[in-house]
């Protein structure tokens, strides 16, 4: 599968459960350990309860949002990551935000080991 392939398999996945405002199907979407680089704060993920109770807290930003789109761009690629810079649209007046995320293979199947937010 081409990491395009991959990368759309994955986001479309992701956004639904994005949507469905559902943090177990989020957190499952991450692997453990992985590592947020938010702008002057690195999170590194040592249990899926984090990203878990992240997302949990975070759905607030999102009050209203019924739909988002997932622009990808998939940078570089090997056998065992894909790293896509996607930008997000939502509706409901909710700011799109950009996103560089490395996906690596897992026994469990593609999972985000890196994520680094990027200007828009």
């Amino acid at each position: 599968m081409t990491g395009e392939a991959v990368a759309r398999e994955f986001f479309d996945t992701y956004t639904r459960a994005l949507l469905e405002r559902d943090p177990s199907a989020i957190a499952d979407h991450y692997a453990v350990p992985a590592l947020i680089e938010f702008p002057d704060q690195a999170v590194a993920v040592s249990d899926a309860a984090q990203t878990k109770e992240f997302f949990a807290g975070a759905f607030g930003q999102y009050e209203g949002v019924t739909r988002a789109d997932a622009t990808i761009a998939v940078v570089a690629e090997t056998g065992h990551s894909v790293w896509a810079d996607v930008t997000w649209s939502y509706d409901a007046d909710v700011p799109g935000e950009r996103n560089l995320y490395q996906l690596v293979r897992t026994g469990a199947g593609w999972r985000i080991a890196v994520l680094t937010p990027l200007d828009t």
